[in-house]
């Protein structure tokens, strides 16, 4: 009997033993690490983990550094290889980050890999080196810089979003910065009271959210070149198109005019342009805001200059109206009006330009347009005149308050082409002065003397509150 048990006994451990070495073995998961990469503050990218596994794919969990994890797809159960993709959100810390990801088997066997994130601070200051030649966004909180003469091609819409800061490097001659809207092409730039668009020199130190600049004078100009907006509206030249000044006349993007009065280049809203007005040449500079050959169809409103080495706005022909406008500190003209142009400027303030406060010219060909400037505050402060026409102007002027007038500034005489209208004119004369002593040529009659600070026509300077360095200096008074 003691026998057969013990028989028994090794039988059974036989057969156990050959049932241990007849079970399946199965190598632990494979996970492939995946490349470095890199992803700015609060920025979303994807990591692709390769696994395989003998025993098939049972489950996967992910965990993360210096941001967020979450698998976006997992594998498929039971299978010997795929992929788990893993979406990481990046934090707000520079540095390293990282994600660790886990995947198990049917043999409850796991295996990790780690993938190493670069979280970099959000890129700002991005440059700007060649034409725009498809449609663009420049995004609000950023910084964009002109390398050179930009255009936006014929066909392209640039739109710039509320708070950005455009700056021009600097340069002269044939270098000399500036962004051009060509014929055919339209900018979008609509900022706000709280988030104007400003351009500005390299030099300006001044940030998104910031008005008023940082360490440069509101004086300082001549640091960059401007910005020009060209169109299709029609304009009185030598030709129906012809090469905007400030632009060398190998660059074809620099033509304007043509003969759709309601051409539309776009929109400009809450814009802050300063330091500019760069040589090109002896005598040819680019002004602070160009409008060239520009349409009704284009909406330009809230618009600052600061600054300017040339004229602050000047039009070349076309029919666009322009609203809420202050010129300050320009070198040479503030308001320059050319080639008969047929638009309005209504709401405006001129401060310290260094000639005229108005130079108003008349057709330099067949075609004749009548432009209307009214509702304006003008203070002449150093100006060398005040208002300058020629014999064949055309244009009517009203609501128009001047102050802060000095001896040898004038309105020098009244236009005889053309009927033109002028009135409801004001000015606050200095201490032993008349009325005619700086309005000439009879132009007397349309003026009233009125006490500072007694005016009734002008400027509604509410206008310019909050987002104008002018109101921001308090020069607005």
């Amino acid at each position: 009997m003691k026998k057969i048990l013990m028989f028994a006994l090794v039988a059974s451990v036989a057969l156990f033993t050959a049932c241990k070495d007849d079970e399946e073995t199965f190598n632990a998961p494979s996970v492939a690490t995946p490349d470095p990469v890199s992803a700015e503050f609060n920025a979303e990218v994807e990591l692709t983990f390769n696994y395989t596994t003998d025993a098939g794919y049972k489950s996967a969990s992910v965990s993360a550094t210096n941001g967020t994890a979450t698998i976006k797809t997992g594998g498929t159960v039971g299978s010997a290889s795929g992929t788990v993709v893993v979406t990481f959100i990046a934090g707000d810390q520079a540095g390293a980050g990282s994600v660790e990801l886990s995947i198990t088997d049917n043999a409850d066997q796991t295996s990790k890999a780690t993938a190493v994130i670069s979280v970099l601070e959000e890129q700002v200051i991005f440059n700007v080196d060649g034409n725009i030649t498809a449609n663009t966004t420049w995004e609000t909180g950023k910084v964009y810089v002109l390398k050179s003469r930009i255009s936006v091609v014929s066909g392209v819409t640039l739109t710039i979003e509320p708070g950005v800061v455009v700056k021009g490097e600097a340069g002269t001659g044939a270098n000399a910065t500036a962004l051009i809207i060509a014929r055919g092409a339209q900018i979008k730039a609509e900022g706000t009271a709280e988030k104007p668009i400003i351009f500005t020199s390299i030099a300006d130190e001044i940030m998104p959210g910031q008005v008023a600049s940082p360490n440069l004078d509101p004086t300082l100009n001549g640091l960059w070149g401007g910005l020009l907006v060209l169109g299709n509206a029609p304009i009185s030249a030598s030709a129906a198109s012809v090469q905007i000044e400030g632009i060398p006349p190998s660059d074809q993007n620099g033509l304007y005019g043509g003969s759709d009065a309601n051409d539309n280049s776009g929109v400009i809203k809450f814009i802050s342009i300063r330091h500019g007005g760069a040589n090109i040449g002896e005598g040819n500079e680019i002004n602070g805001l160009t409008l060239g050959g520009v349409g009704a169809g284009t909406i330009i409103e809230n618009v600052e200059i600061v600054s300017n080495q040339d004229d602050g706005i000047e039009w070349f022909g076309g029919t666009v109206n322009v609203k809420n406008a202050v010129i300050w500190n320009t070198g040479d003209d503030a308001v320059d009006t050319d080639q008969s142009w047929g638009g309005t400027l209504d709401n405006f303030i001129v401060i310290n330009p260094g000639d005229e406060c108005f130079e108003l010219d008349g057709p330099e060909g067949a075609m004749a347009a009548k432009h209307t400037i009214k509702n304006g505050t003008v203070y002449a402060m150093d100006a060398d005149g005040l208002v300058d026409n020629d014999a064949n102007s055309y244009v009517d002027m009203m609501n128009v308050y001047f102050r802060d007038l000095k001896t040898g500034q004038d309105f020098d005489q009244l236009p005889v082409d053309y009927a033109c209208t002028f009135s409801s004119l004001e000015a606050t004369i200095p201490d032993g002065a008349a009325v005619a002593d700086f309005f000439k040529d009879g132009s007397e009659a349309f003026v009233t003397a009125v006490a500072a600070g007694a005016s009734t026509v002008g400027a509604d300077l509410s206008k310019f509150e909050g987002w104008s360095w002018a109101h921001a200096s308090g020069s607005l008074k």
